[in-house]
Formats: C-alpha cells, structure tokens, sequence
C-alpha cells in the first residue's frame, strides 16, 4: 500500500482536497469534544463564562431532550450536544451551593434581597393619619349563660371586662371548659395552654382591678395559628417533622398581643406546613357542618373562632388561607395590607405573598384586633409603617363599591353575593362596574410554588417531606419536589406580570373605594394576593349543600360525604380595599353587616 504522503502527491487535487477538508473536520470536532487543558490567563484578562470546573452529575443530550418536555422548549440536534457538553462547566457551578465542599447553609430568618413593594414605589398609599373609633351604643348586660357569653364579640367582652363586670380567669375558664369539652369533635386545638392562659388572665385581673386598663384585647382569650413561635410552648407548623419544635421567642405578633394585654389560650391547627386542613392530628371540622373539613389553612382558626372556643384568632394567608376557612366557617376574616403586619417568627412559606391577619366573629372585632397588631419589625424587612384610620360610626353613602358584572353571574358567585349587591344598593353606596382584562393570572402562582419549594428546600431533599400523613398528588409534597423543576427564566417572567397585574389594580382601585368580590373567585384570589391589596370576608346569609366541600382534589379512596336533607351553611362575600386603606374597607364591611343581620347566628349544637 502507498504510504500516505505518495498518495496525497499523486491524487487528484479534487481528491486531495476533499480529504483534507474531512481531516480537519475531524481534528476540528475531536478538538470540540476535548475539554480545554485550562491555563493561567494573561495579566489583565477578565474571567469568562464556561470555563468553571466541572461539576455535577454527567449530563447528556438526552437529559436535555427530557428536561425539553418539563420547560415546553425545544432545541435542535446541534444545540442539545452544545449544552450537554457545556453544562457542567458553565451552569451546574451556580448550585454548588448546596453541595459540599462549597455548601452554604442558609438560615430561616434569612430573608431574599429582593422584596415586593405592593405601592410599586409610589409615596402616599394608605390614610395620611391615625384615627381609630370604635362604635357607640349601650352595652348589653353580662348574659346570664356560659354559651352566651363566650360568642359575644370582642366590642362586648371587653367593655365588661373593663367595668369588671366579668373577669378576665371566668372568660378563660368559660373559653376552656368548651374546649375540653367540644374539640375531640372538631380538631381544632393543637396545644392548650391552659396554665399559661389562667396566669395571664389572672395578671389582667389585677391589673384592670388597679386601674390599668390596657385597652379592649386586656383579658380577652385568643388562639393563634400554629405557625406563629411561642416561647417555651410547642410551634409545630402542623407537621410531623416539627412535632417537637419548641421556639425561644414569641414572634413580632403574639409580643404585640401580649402588650395589649390578651390571653393566650390555644395554638390552632393549620393543614400541614400551611396548606389545607389535614394536620398530624387529623382533619380540623366546620363547626356547621361538622362532616365537612373546616378549610385551609387556618383551619383550626375559623373552626375554633366559629364555635365559640376563643374569642378571637389569628390566620394566615398565602393564597387564600383566611378567606376560605373564614367563608367556610362564616367568621370575620381580615387579610391585611402585605407589609402591614410584621411576620417575624412566623412560619415562611413564601416571603412574597404571606400575610397574617385577625378572625373574629364581627368586623369591628377584626379592627380591634389588627389595631393591636400593626406595624413593622426589624426582623422582617418587608413589614413597613402604615397609618390605620378607622371610624365604626362614620357613614357609607355615596362610596363606590366596585364590582365585575359576569362575576357576579357565574360560578362561583350565588344569590347570596347578588343580594349582598343589592344591600349596599340600599346603604347608599355606589355600585360601579369595573372591567377586568382576561390575562393568565394563574400563571402568578409560579412565584408562589417557587418560593416555598425553597422554603422548604432543606425538609425536600432531605427527604423530611416523607413524614407528612398527606402524600398525595395535590399535597405539598409533591409540589415541592416538581418546583425544583420550575425555569428562573420563567421566574422571572412571571415576576415581571405580577407588576403589570399590580398596575392594572392598582388602576381598577383608582375608578372605586373598595371591590366586592364572590369570596372564592380564584383569578381574584390569586391577583390580590399577589399585588398585596387587603381583603375582608364576612358572612352575609347562607346556602344549602348536597355534599360535603373539600380543599383537596377528588380521590375516589376518599369520597365526601352526601346529604340525603341540604344542609343549610354560611355564605359571605369578600371586600378588596385600597393599599393601607383597611378602614374603609371594615366601615363598608360593618354596614354590610349590620344590614345582613346574620351575624349573630351560631352553628347548631354549639
């Protein structure tokens, strides 16, 4: 055979040429598949993309052709080898962060750079001054029974309380007794601080005895959520892996409580790390209807709250977890402003969205108790100083009470939402209609799963997921694992709509005073709570029901209850106010109210 040289010289120069060319394609692509030999850059040359050490798992063309399908993108042939064979030492170095040895633990308290500012920069969102007037009128005398006096209001409570009419430690033990009495029924009740509530109770006795009154929560019972720290009692998220999870310090909420002199007797089931009504104790119970789960995920305080087993509690909500628990179990629910109300030591589920906020069982009660709560905390940097004017006398007529025609028309909206329409009609407000544009606002809950997969990033991977009693398809669960899988890019994207979202409503509150909404319109759960408006829900008649109402996806292993009879439960509609305009809001709320005269009722058998 001739060697190679005397073949080149005697080829055909076509030959030649072509031969060469193929040489060097190959030279060219076994030089592209050779990882570069790194070498110490010139004096004065800026670091370059692509050139990290490599790092992670091998990955290959058909790992991106599969993660092609979870993203809805898709490359060619040439792109896919090119980020196969790029991955490792460009993009997979950015999550070392979990990895050792480059591990970064980070810790609870620790909040992100970036923080959501629901006036989007503009100054002078909410009431230029404080102003805070609670209603006038006669007090009732002290009821003659037990039952009556534990579902009088707060407005009530606490004007016998200050006349000494009724002690703080009888209220306390008349809050007790029906727990002991009423919860195995409902599960409302993770822990029961009773020795803890009875020496709070007796401190706000001797003191109201000596004429220090501190204001109307001084004496008064309440329940929180159990996602908010207790010092030295048991904060469990309601979650298996933190059963035994005792905090050293109380959070920003329960030390404002505790100035105002309430009484802490109960921490309240929430479904499992804030999602639902499933806890490890079991499913927390509606009060009026008491085969039907209570709604999430303050379940345990719109059970509680509607049974007459605390006076008042506090909630929580991400997406929606005040107003359904509080429709559900037709309490008072008032998700405040975001950033109204300091969050420090409260569990975080998403530092963009979550909120914490009064239950009660009136309006006014709901104002009385965000009085006490309000303000900003050094611990939680999105918490911002914001004015609170509220006048329970002033009158309604003639603000507009926007509201969207088809909503009102369609599901989920029914009768009760109609009337309650016609009501403010007959208040003297204004019915203003508003359009609303069809955007894909559920897209928005990108951000929320987002963010409490890395809240809980550590308990996924660790795989402390597992303990949890719900494991099913619409549990956090799995929604934590498949968030690992969300795009930034899409992140990002979805960020960028929450802005064009917030300015649309914030538009939209520009044309009116406040919004009435069906209470459980998602596009408007999800939009609210993503621009940060705040929101009240109160009862306002009620409705039948042929079957039981779950937070949870149909599950053929699980079917709910039916009724052979309806039966008969609350129905409420929801109020969306103004950026730090909570009292306009209540003052239309209390009107409503006051006009519905539903309020008052009590669930049958409690």
């Amino acid at each position: 055979m001739s060697s190679r040289r005397r073949f080149l010289a005697q080829a055909p120069a076509g030959l030649v040429s072509a031969t060469a060319l193929a040489h060097m394609q190959a030279q060219a692509q076994a030089q592209a598949q050779t990882p570069p030999v790194a070498t110490a850059p010139p004096p004065g040359a800026p670091p370059t993309m692509g050139t990290a050490p490599a790092t992670g798992p091998e990955i290959t063309p058909a790992t991106f052709a599969e993660a092609e399908k979870l993203m809805r993108v898709t490359l060619t042939d040439a792109e896919r080898a090119l980020a196969a064979r790029t991955w490792s030492s460009s993009l997979a170095g950015l999550m070392d962060r979990r990895h050792a040895p480059r591990r970064f633990p980070l810790p609870d308290t620790l909040a992100p750079a970036s923080q959501w500012d629901p006036a989007l920069g503009r100054s002078g969102a909410g009431p230029s001054r404080n102003r805070f007037v609670r209603s006038a009128g006669p007090v009732p005398p002290l009821p003659a029974h037990d039952a009556d006096i534990a579902f009088a209001p707060v407005t009530h409570l606490s004007r016998w309380l200050q006349t000494r009419a009724l002690s703080s430690e009888r209220l306390t033990r008349i809050y007790l007794a029906r727990i002991q009495q009423r919860d195995a029924r409902l599960r409302a009740v993770i822990t029961l601080t009773a020795d803890h509530a009875l020496a709070q109770a007796r401190q706000a006795d001797r003191e109201i005895a000596a004429g220090r009154y501190r204001g109307p929560l001084h004496g008064i019972p309440y329940g929180v959520k159990d996602l908010l720290d207790t010092a030295g009692i048991p904060t469990t998220y309601g979650a298996e892996p933190f059963r035994q999870r005792v905090p050293t310090q109380d959070s920003a909420v329960v030390r404002r409580l505790q100035a105002a002199g309430a009484v802490l007797i109960a921490k309240l089931s929430l479904g499992a790390l804030a999602m639902n009504d499933v806890w490890f104790g079991g499913q927390t119970m509606n009060p009026w209807l008491p085969e039907e789960g209570a709604s999430g995920s303050s379940a345990g305080s719109g059970s509680a709250t509607a049974a007459g087993l605390v006076a008042f509690a506090i909630g929580s909500e991400t997406g929606g977890s005040i107003i359904s628990p509080s429709m559900r179990c037709g309490v008072t629910g008032l998700r405040p402003t975001f950033g109204r109300v300091a969050r420090t030591g409260a569990m975080t589920l998403c530092w963009s969205l979550d909120k914490l906020g009064p239950m009660t069982r009136s309006v006014e009660d709901a104002m009385l108790v965000l009085h006490a709560i309000s303000g900003p905390d050094a611990g939680d940097p999105a918490s911002r100083p914001a004015k609170l004017s509220f006048d329970a006398r002033a009158s309604v007529r003639g603000l507009r009470l926007g509201y969207v025609p088809a909503w009102m028309n369609e599901a989920p909206a029914i009768d009760v939402d109609r009337q309650a329409l016609d009501l403010a009609r007959s208040l003297g407000l204004q019915p203003t209609p508003i359009r609303w544009p069809d955007w894909p606002c559920d897209g928005l809950n990108l951000i929320l799963f987002a963010e409490a997969a890395a809240a809980f990033e550590e308990l996924t991977l660790s795989h402390g997921v597992d303990q949890l009693q719900m494991q099913g398809p619409d549990a956090w669960p799995n929604f934590f694992r498949m968030s690992r899988f969300l795009s930034a890019v899409d992140f990002v994207q979805a960020d960028r709509l929450r802005r064009a979202v917030a300015q649309e409503m914030a538009r939209v509150m520009s044309e009116v005073d406040v919004l009435l909404v069906p209470s459980l319109r998602e596009d408007m759960l999800t939009v609210s709570n993503h621009t940060g408006h705040p929101s009240l829900t109160l009862r306002t008649g009620f409705t039948t029901v042929q079957e039981a109402r779950s937070d949870w996806a149909p599950d053929p292993a699980r079917p709910v209850p039916r009724f052979a009879t309806p039966r008969r439960v609350p129905h409420g509609v929801t109020l969306i106010g103004r950026l730090f305009e909570e009292g306009v809001l209540a003052q239309v709320g209390l009107a409503l109210e006051r006009a519905a005269g539903v309020a008052g009722e009590r669930p049958p058998g409690f």
